[in-house]
């Protein structure tokens, strides 16, 4: 990312919301100081006043007058006439601002001493008071000359002037101090004039100096935090990663400085404000000490506001400056990172794979070890890049997207880079296996021309030398290499990823070799053998054959079908019988084209044989029919498959076929490579212990599931076959390979494979009574029916039409088959449509862990063997919402399934009553299990709170009522029984609840451990479970409160069901006690229906009880 990118991820933060709400924030705070300022401070300050202030010519003692008249007082002064106009009324201005600030139209009263002095001083001192005082002047008491010539003079001058001083403003004259008392209180005077007014002028000078100075610094910190505020606002990131750290540097820096000067400030403001308390407590009649104090307190607060906002907006901005700087580091270790993982690519795309001698494979080798080490250390790095992204993610870094881009960038090229690592890695691995193995053969193949070379006949005239010749040739034989015994084909399948025309070459070349070598051997014996039997001919020992000829052909094994033996088979298990409309059930042909191979396998005992003797015949049996079955297979997939990519055969194979051989032969590759890979190698290992064969089926039980996709593929496959099976493509691979049976016979083995198996294992399961590994037998052979039921399940499940859902979300099939059905429903139309039918309906049952099927079998499509049946969907049941009936009076062979607290009801008649009792047993399994969940979760929410709400996928399966239906009408059908809920069928069935009716479980449940004979017993048991509806109850049962919205209920009383909500809780009112509020199904099921208790009391209608009946007959 370079710095275009950056800077589109730096300025959407630049103007983001919360750090523009922060500079507002410091601005709105900035102004209301100021205005504060304004309000408080006086426009003339101590320091020009400060000398006539200090000589006394006037001050404020902070007396007040009549009316809160503020009391200016003008001592004697004898240098008051020196005093030049503009300073004094600088002197009356700064006197009258100092409370006018906070009380603009106040009065004041000034108190002109002039005791010693004369009356032409008192007058020219009132007409300069009339002239330069600039507030609202109340009143002037002059205290004139004590002497008694100054005073005649002075009451005689007053008296001839008083017109013209009382037209500018009020002037009364005093006698003495006593006259003084009478316009104002004792306590509001100073002590010269007779008071007790506290009043000290050089301690009003320090106080009014520091608030001044106060107010000064508080503004010139505020212009200060404004000034740093939009300097911050403005600054442009820089791109560079050490001009950011300098500038976070210096804004930190010039942040700690007014840290520094805002607590200097306060420190001060907290000391002046000491002082005026202090003042306060001793006086509290001074008005000017409270509005000097409100004004520092009021100045600190703002301070105080402004600071705040002015933290706020520098942390973000910091944080910004902070994650951009971590950004800018993170880019850098990003491109450093890309460039080095591209330089990984470019020299693993120039290190080059084609080689084409061992020595180039292994220095090939070498070189992509050392570049695999150094990739692993760079991709260890970029690991730790990874990781620090995503820190700097999870503390929410403002480019969190650009951040976990770049995570996926690294990681999508380290990805890539080891997986090309690996790809290479294996090719050359591979590579040089391959080489290795044929420099093997070709040192053999040398070492067996040399060996024969040595062997001189002249010397091995007797029959020792002839037999040590043979012995060296054996040995020779023994250290032949593997790969040897394979083939070429095999070796070029199993190397296919690293075939080369040179290494094919080589391949061929090889094998030309082999085969000339091996032609001298046999020669060599040949004569050797003829040396030795002039001398003596041993006798050799040979285990007892089949009269017929052994097989010729290994491994493209041509099998001669002499008079083979063909049987059919259904797949069909006990409890999936075909229905009276299926007379020609799907069947699989078995056709043994080998006749020295039993197509039954069946051992007596004769003479004196042991079981362990019969068990190896048993094993040698299934080794020896696996070997010929992947040697088939082998055939198959090399014969005709392969043969599809042969140039020189292409103009035989119709152009149809070309992309369509994965049909034709389904997944046989993936059945031949397990059973020659790893099945075959695991039999072998049980030759002499054959008792440990079923350990060995268990083990691959999973790969065997193959098999099913098989199968389902095989309606396709035939049916490409029979369009094509007179192509000459397929005439011409059957001549090659000199099969007298056409391919679609090769392609039922692995059906007839599977099939084989569960025959020998009931052999070897017959002669391992009381032996080790009977269990294990045991378990293969029921893991092998359970495949073969699978299977055939599995393809009548795929003959299913008309399902809209996917077939596959419901699970794994249990149980199909065909039954007679009628059905009966509550609702009044549709009651009176089914009882119109006389005759039942023909379905097909598919059933499922969560859903029951119904489909109708239609009518079978091709000719002869080949007609395959369909199945058209009609109806779906969910499990969770399903009951059954197990007997039905009239017919031993019929059952019940009815569905939503039997709004409908299937009966269902099985063709036997075995059939019937295996598909009892299924469901009645699967509706224990669901009711033991129910039962399990109601009782752990118990434990936890009482009888609580359930949990959400409980109340959503409780409210599970529709049904899927798309039931067409058949004329003349009905139900046999139109009342199946009267009274007297209710004792002859057992009823099965489904899972979210109820979780108290009938005591009866558990007698079906105990065998068949507890479903004839005489005791009738009957528990009723409530389909919950509006109405009273009587409870049964005590239900505690679960939480505030929620009431109690306990034995005996009376309650009304009114609603149910969506969080599955009913709206409850206790008439018993006079509450109302929730309670949740579950806990109302277990309050009204306990099974111990009997019927419920719904009160007020007792005929209609919307119940369900759980009886034992």
């Amino acid at each position: 990312m370079g710095p275009a990118s950056l800077q589109e991820e730096r300025e959407p933060e630049k103007e983001s919301k919360e750090e523009m709400e922060s500079y507002r924030c410091l601005l709105q705070a900035g102004s209301q100081l100021e205005s504060t300022l304004q309000q408080v401070t006086v426009p003339v300050s101590m320091k020009e006043v400060g000398g006539y202030i200090e000589k006394q010519v006037a001050y404020l003692s902070g007396g007040r007058g009549e009316d809160s008249s503020v009391i200016i007082t003008l001592p004697e002064c004898s240098a008051f006439s020196d005093i030049p106009e503009e300073a004094l009324a600088k002197v009356f201005t700064y006197l009258t601002l100092i409370p006018r600030t906070s009380q603009p139209g106040v009065k004041f009263i000034i108190i002109l001493d002039r005791r010693l002095d004369t009356w032409a001083s008192i007058k020219t001192a009132l007409a300069r008071i009339a002239a330069s005082f600039p507030g609202n002047l109340h009143l002037v008491l002059v205290l004139r000359p004590t002497s008694f010539f100054h005073r005649t003079v002075t009451d005689i001058g007053f008296r001839f002037s008083q017109d013209d001083f009382m037209v500018k403003m009020p002037v009364v004259m005093l006698s003495s101090v006593t006259d003084l008392l009478r316009y104002i209180d004792e306590n509001q005077l100073t002590s010269e004039f007779g008071g007790t007014l506290d009043y000290c002028h050089s301690d009003w000078i320090v106080l009014r100096t520091a608030i001044e100075s106060f107010a000064v610094t508080v503004k010139d910190i505020a212009q200060m935090l404004q000034a740093f505020g939009t300097e911050l606002a403005e600054t442009e990131l820089p791109a560079d990663g050490k001009a950011l750290e300098y500038l976070l540097e210096s804004q930190s820096d010039k942040y700690r400085k007014l840290k520094d000067a805002i607590r200097s400030v306060s420190k001060e403001a907290r000391h002046l404000l000491s002082s005026l308390e202090t003042t306060e407590k001793e006086d509290d009649t001074q008005w000017d000490v409270k509005l000097d104090c409100e004004t520092v307190q009021r100045l600190l607060a703002q301070l105080r506001d402004m600071e705040s906002a002015f933290d706020g907006f520098f942390e973000k901005h910091h944080l910004k400056l902070h994650q951009y700087l971590q950004l800018l580091r993170y880019e850098q270790s990003f491109q450093e990172m890309e460039s080095c993982l591209e330089r990984l690519m470019t020299q693993e795309k120039e290190l080059s794979i084609s080689v084409d001698t061992p020595d180039q494979t292994q220095r090939a080798l070498k070189q992509l070890d050392s570049l695999e080490s150094t990739a692993k250390e760079v991709m260890a790095r970029a690991q730790i890049i990874i990781l620090h992204g995503h820190q700097l993610s999870a503390g929410h870094h403002y480019a969190v997207a650009l951040i976990m881009q770049r995570c996926n960038e690294l990681r999508h090229r380290c990805d890539t880079l080891n997986a090309a690592l690996k790809t290479k890695h294996s090719f050359l691995q591979q590579t040089n296996q391959l080489m290795l193995s044929l420099g093997q053969a070709q040192t053999w193949c040398d070492d067996g021309a040399y060996l024969l070379a040595n062997q001189l006949l002249d010397k091995f005239q007797s029959k020792e030398g002839a037999q040590t010749a043979l012995r060296d040739i054996e040995r020779l034989l023994e250290r032949a290499p593997s790969m040897l015994r394979s083939g070429p084909d095999i070796l070029v399948i199993e190397y296919e990823a690293v075939i080369t025309p040179q290494l094919q070459a080589q391949i061929e070349k090889t094998f030309e070799k082999h085969a000339a070598v091996q032609q001298m051997i046999q020669n060599q014996q040949a004569c050797l053998r003829k040396l030795a039997d002039k001398h003596v001919r041993p006798v050799q020992l040979v285990a007892p054959r089949a009269e017929n000829p052994p097989r010729s052909k290994s491994p493209l094994f041509s099998p001669k079908h002499g008079d083979g033996l063909k049987f059919t088979f259904d797949l069909s298990l006990p409890g999936k019988r075909a229905s009276r409309k299926s007379p020609n059930p799907r069947k699989i042909e078995v056709i043994h084209d080998y006749p020295e191979i039993r197509t039954c396998v069946s051992y007596g005992v004769k003479g004196e044989d042991s079981p362990d003797l019969l068990k190896r015949h048993v094993m040698r049996e299934l080794i020896e029919t696996e070997r010929i079955y992947v040697e088939e297979l082998l055939s198959v997939l090399l014969g005709y498959r392969a043969e599809m990519d042969n140039p020189a055969l292409s103009g035989l194979l119709p152009p149809i076929l070309r992309n369509k051989r994965d049909i034709l032969f389904g997944n046989m590759p993936e059945i031949y490579n397990f059973h020659s890979r790893v099945f075959l190698q695991d039999l072998e290992g049980c030759l002499e212990t054959p008792e440990s064969v079923g350990l060995c089926f268990l083990e691959r039980k999973e790969n065997f599931q193959m098999y099913e996709c098989y199968c389902q593929n095989k309606p396709r496959s035939e049916a490409l076959w029979r369009q094509f099976s007179d192509c000459a493509f397929f005439q011409e691979c059957q001549k090659k390979l000199e099969h007298k049976l056409g391919l679609d016979s090769y392609l039922l083995k692995p059906v007839q494979r599977l099939t084989k198996y569960q025959l020998l294992l009931k052999e070897l399961l017959k002669y391992s009574a009381d032996c080790e590994g009977t269990s294990e037998l045991q378990g293969a052979l029921t893991a092998m029916l359970d495949l073969l039921k699978s299977v055939n399940d599995s393809m009548h499940q795929i003959a299913i039409t008309g399902y809209e859902g996917d077939i596959c979300e419901l699970g794994r099939i249990l149980m199909q088959g065909s039954f007679s059905v009628w059905i009966s429903h509550k609702k009044g139309p549709t009651r009176m449509k089914e009882l119109a039918r006389f005759k039942p309906m023909q379905r097909h049952l598919f059933l499922y862990e969560r859903v029951l099927l119904f489909c109708k079998r239609r009518e079978e499509h091709g000719d002869g063997c080949d007609k395959t049946p369909s199945y058209s969907f009609k109806h779906c049941l969910k499990m969770t919402a399903v009951g059954i009936t197990e007997n039905v009076k009239g017919d031993v062979k019929k059952f019940e399934i009815w569905y939503s607290g039997r709004e409908e009801v299937y009966v269902v008649q099985a063709p036997t009553v075995e059939v019937k009792m295996a598909w009892l047993n299924e469901l009645r399994r699967i509706l224990t299990n669901q009711q033991k969940l129910l039962r399990d979760e109601v009782y752990q929410h118990g434990q936890l709170g009482g009888h609580g709400q359930l949990s959400p996928s409980l109340s959503e399966s409780k409210q599970q009522r529709a049904s899927v239906s798309s039931e067409d009408t058949e004329s003349g059908r009905s139900s046999p029984d139109p009342q199946p809920h009267s009274h007297k069928h209710q004792h002859n069935r057992r009823s099965w609840p489904g899972a979210h009716h109820s979780v108290d479980i009938c005591e009866s449940l558990e007698e079906w451990s105990g065998g068949r004979d507890t479903f004839h017993s005489s005791d009738t048991e009957e528990v009723v479970l409530v389909q919950l509806s509006p109405g009273r109850y009587r409870a049964l049962a005590d239900c505690l409160q679960n939480g505030p919205d929620s009431i109690t209920v306990k034995t005996g009383d009376i309650i009304q069901l009114q609603c149910e909500d969506n969080k599955g809780r009913w709206l409850v009112k206790n008439l018993s006690r006079r509450q109302e509020g929730f309670i949740v199904a579950a806990s109302l099921q277990l309050a009204i229906g306990d099974s111990s208790r009997g019927h419920p009391s719904r009160l007020g209608d007792p005929g209609n009880l919307k119940v369900r009946k759980l009886s034992t007959p």
